[in-house]
């Protein structure tokens, strides 16, 4: 089974290398008499909490019935069973334990994907591959090659794609965006962006898995380890260590520092139009089972002036100058443990899920529907989604958009892994003359 599963992975990926470029495949609800009354029939896979709580928001569309399940896990599947069958009054959801054969159903036009990290890219790829749209649950790939190929057949398949970075589809994101773009605080000058950082600890004692679970699919191609308390669920007073350990994740760099990230992105797009610099530093545990970084400072400098400094806000960790938000707080006011800053020559903008702030105060009441540039508006990130599977137009955040949120997140963990400064060149994805930093971007698989 092991093997099986590597080669399947392998398969997957290298597929996706060279993938040629296909006629689109449009969704069978799109089609046929009376086509916009049809609803979009959507797969789940990966059900656990996360995968549950976005599904959520697809059994409340009336655009889309979810069909089919899938997950390894017998606990996640009977919970999500029950929500859809809530949902709908009536026992209407197929179950799968393995996602190919929920892929292999030509009845099913769109899928949710929420696994655990190390199967996001592989999963998606195959459901590129057999003709499925995707939203896809942040982050991305474990490398930025897994990005890469990603892209790639979804680009080649005309897939219709949406990153789970759902704060594009808030209003106050828009507005903190539009406003930068728009050039509201003058030139910009500074970013700063910070969520909340890895955990540390979590049990190394071996224990059976749970009987609910299969463990080898789970495991994919990470490395062969043994179950440890809390690794897949949060159970027995432990909680889950997957999010936090380096063969499934990069952590909370890029789990949830994909969504500040993303808006610094959506605001200042030019980020990406030339060579950066990038050098960082990270507090990395070497006990337990948790081992991204707990606390992290990375600064970038863009090719037009632009800097950009991201830190990991504490999270179970001590205080540490890595971590130390007092200064953005003072300029700021009181800020929760995720967000966005712009800092121009003429004010600045904080975001985040709970505000939008600005100098001079009056600026979103004033300016917020102004300018050249107006972002797409969307009150719903799965609606969106929607809306972009029966129009062929591309979903809020696409893949391309996604991609390059997503390669911040690794520029950002490999920066403090290497600790010292590196030249990124965002056209040819690679760094600038250094092989050694280069071999960070290639997959583990």
């Amino acid at each position: 089974m092991q093997q099986s599963r590597r080669s399947f992975l392998k398969r997957t990926l290298g597929a996706a290398a060279v993938t040629p470029a296909m006629p689109a495949l449009v969704p069978s609800s799109v089609l046929g008499q009376n086509a916009p009354s049809n609803r979009i029939a959507v797969g789940c896979i990966g059900v656990g909490p996360q995968g549950r709580g976005v599904m959520s928001n697809f059994l409340r569309n009336p655009a889309c019935r979810v069909i089919a399940l899938s997950d390894i896990s017998g606990r996640n599947l009977a919970a999500a069973v029950k929500m859809v069958h809530d949902a709908y009054q009536e026992k209407t959801a197929a179950v799968h334990h393995f996602f190919q054969d929920l892929l292999e159903r030509r009845d099913i036009d769109a899928v949710l994907i929420a696994t655990p990290d190390h199967w996001h890219v592989p999963v998606a790829i195959a459901a590129a591959e057999s003709g499925k749209d995707m939203y896809l649950e942040k982050p991305m790939g474990l490398s930025v090659e897994d990005d890469q190929a990603l892209r790639r057949v979804c680009q080649a398949r005309q897939r219709i794609f949406q990153f789970g970075t759902q704060q594009r589809s808030s209003a106050q994101f828009r507005q903190a965006c539009q406003l930068v773009r728009n050039g509201r605080i003058g030139k910009l000058k500074h970013i700063t962006v910070w969520c909340a950082a890895s955990r540390p600890g979590g049990s190394t004692a071996p224990m059976d898995p749970p009987k609910d679970l299969d463990y080898p699919t789970w495991l994919g191609a990470a490395p062969k380890t043994p179950y440890t308390l809390g690794k897949a669920y949060d159970e027995d007073g432990a909680w889950k260590t997957w999010w936090y350990n380096y063969d499934y994740a990069l952590g909370f760099i890029a789990g949830w520092g994909v969504h500040p990230l993303d808006i610094a992105c959506w605001g200042h797009p030019a980020m990406m139009n030339g060579p950066m610099e990038i050098e960082g530093r990270g507090d990395i545990p070497t006990q337990g089972a948790c081992n991204t970084s707990v606390a992290w400072d990375v600064r970038f400098r863009f090719a037009d002036g632009v800097t950009m400094e991201y830190r990991g806000a504490p999270n179970g960790a001590g205080a540490s100058p890595l971590n130390d938000l007092a200064p953005w707080q003072q300029k700021y006011g009181k800020i929760v443990d995720h967000g966005t800053g712009f800092e121009g020559t003429d004010g600045w903008i904080m975001v985040d899920r709970t505000q939008i702030r600005t100098s001079p105060e009056d600026l979103v009441e004033d300016h917020a529907t102004e300018g050249a540039v107006q972002l797409v508006k969307s009150a719903n990130h799965v609606g969106n989604f929607l809306d972009s599977i029966r129009s062929r137009r591309p979903a809020i955040c696409p893949i391309e958009d996604a991609v390059h949120a997503d390669i911040l997140c690794h520029l950002s963990d490999i920066a403090t892994r290497m600790d010292r400064k590196l030249r990124w060149d965002p056209k040819a994805e690679r760094f600038v003359d250094d092989a050694a930093a280069d071999l960070h971007l290639k997959r583990r698989v």
